[in-house]
């Protein structure tokens, strides 16, 4: 098999947030989307907008006419729909199967592969909304890689077809190990989902207290706190926390246990991990890390 696909037919198993955008990507590369399933208005319409003209089928005929199959559903669906796919006959060899997942890796796929396809996990690493804007943001992002293991030969067929799939997004193809693609998909939604706890909390705390728009007062802090937090590590770290102003954490917690009790309790966490990281740059003296973890320890 070549390492650069050929023009394939895409069948996209389902018009979601991710299979509408990233059928959509391929189409625009040349290959042939020639299938996809959506039940909810949202699909059907996301289908219309990204994949014009393409009919709407089941997912066992969308996968048995298809060259390349994408299967982007969520995590937990995904083993099932695999299972059924595989009972229905839908896959044949030399088909190419794709999933989207980024809990999973190509072990998923075990029912698929008896019947002799290829299979690839492929994870976009960027949030969705399901529009057209999402086609160019796939441009210059990220996408985990996971093949199976390397043939007798030593060619790494999966990974290389892989990669040719993802650089014919315009992104970049990494590489994600199947034992460790839980932990990867963890740190991924740890930092990703949480941020956006995190923002909001912040948001609504402010509006609690009067201030808005509170998203254009903190955009620029927050946008900076990033960047700096990505060039710099933990040397980046600011604060009454990373100082060791005691008497303002201690502040910071009767303000919020009296506004949100449950959002105190999220600043004891972060505040202490966030004191452990200045400890290890060397940012905060031991003493001054006592202090800290003490008064967050304090009860409301």
């Amino acid at each position: 098999m070549s390492a650069r696909p050929a023009r394939l037919a895409v069948g996209v198993v389902s018009a979601g947030r991710v299979g509408a955008v990233v059928g959509a990507a391929w189409a625009a590369a040349g290959h042939r989307v020639v299938a996809t399933s959506g039940v909810s208005k949202a699909s059907v319409d996301r289908a219309a907008a990204l994949l014009p003209g393409v009919p709407l089928l089941a997912p066992d005929t969308v996968v048995a006419g298809a060259d390349l199959a994408l299967l982007a559903v969520p995590d937990d669906v995904l083993p099932g729909l695999v299972r059924g796919l595989a009972a229905a006959g839908s896959f044949r060899a030399g088909q190419i199967v794709v999933h989207t997942s980024g809990a999973h890796g190509v072990g998923v796929l075990a029912p698929a592969v008896e019947h002799g396809v290829l299979p690839l996990a492929l994870h976009p690493v960027m949030t969705f909304t399901g529009r057209q804007e999402d086609v160019a943001r796939l441009a210059g992002c990220s996408v985990g890689v996971t093949a199976a293991e390397d043939d007798e030969t030593g060619v790494d067929v999966g990974f290389n077809v892989g990669a040719a799939l993802v650089v014919e997004m315009g992104a970049e193809p990494v590489r994600v190990a199947e034992a460790v693609r839980p932990l990867y998909h963890a740190a991924l939604a740890h930092g990703a989902n949480h941020l956006v706890t995190l923002v909001r909390d912040c948001v609504e705390t402010l509006e609690r207290a009067g201030i808005r728009p509170a998203e254009r007062l903190v955009a620029p802090l927050l946008s900076a706190a990033l960047d700096n937090a990505l060039r710099h590590g933990d040397r980046a770290l600011t604060g009454p926390v990373a100082r060791g102003d005691v008497g303002t954490v201690r502040k910071h917690l009767a303000e919020l246990t009296a506004a949100d009790p449950d959002l105190a309790e999220t600043y004891r966490v972060l505040a202490g991990r966030t004191a452990r990281r200045a400890a290890a740059a060397g940012l905060l003296p031991d003493h001054a890390v006592d202090d800290v973890l003490s008064t967050l320890r304090e009860g409301p």
